[in-house]
């Protein structure tokens, strides 16, 4: 009996106690449990980081495909204003042009205006000068002659001829 007396036996008992009590109120089952419990929410975290991801890589994609159809479409934009301005200076080329003939031919027929009014105003006055000349030679002539000799042979006459 000696070996219920020392303290190794007595450590030993302890230890089984322990173990025995840890067994009876099932503290293993709980580890067990609360392990699993662990592992699955770690599961579950691993899960759902795994469904960001792809739905991360889904958005990454649809972002990707937006992006090159905005730029495809940027690209559109800018070639269709390059043709619509392209056009658009044309057209204004066009319109100049045909204002500045336009604006020639008005210019021309106005030129042409004054120059016929010029040459009506020049005829106008060489006829009222032709006739002040007229005038003053006949007053002239009136006046150093009471009668003309030209104008007594034309006056003779007239009875010859309306008879």
């Amino acid at each position: 009996m000696s070996f219920f007396v020392t303290p190794e036996f007595w450590v030993l008992v302890a230890v089984l106690i322990f173990f025995g009590l840890l067994i009876y109120l099932k503290v293993p089952a709980a580890m067990a449990k609360a392990l699993d419990a662990r592992a699955e929410r770690i599961q579950a975290e691993l899960d759902e980081a795994q469904r960001l991801r792809a739905e991360a890589e889904r958005l990454l994609t649809e972002i990707k495909a937006q992006r090159e159809e905005t730029e495809r479409l940027a690209a559109d934009m800018m070639a269709q204003a390059k043709e619509d301005s392209e056009r658009m200076r044309k057209d204004a080329a066009v319109k100049l042009e045909e204002q500045i003939a336009r604006r020639t031919e008005m210019a021309e027929r106005k030129i042409a205006s004054a120059e016929a009014q010029a040459m009506a105003d020049v005829k106008a006055a060489a006829a009222d000068m032709a006739a002040e000349a007229a005038r003053s030679v006949l007053a002239a002539r009136l006046a150093v002659a009471t009668t003309d000799p030209l104008v007594d042979r034309a006056i003779g006459q007239m009875d010859s001829k309306l008879q």
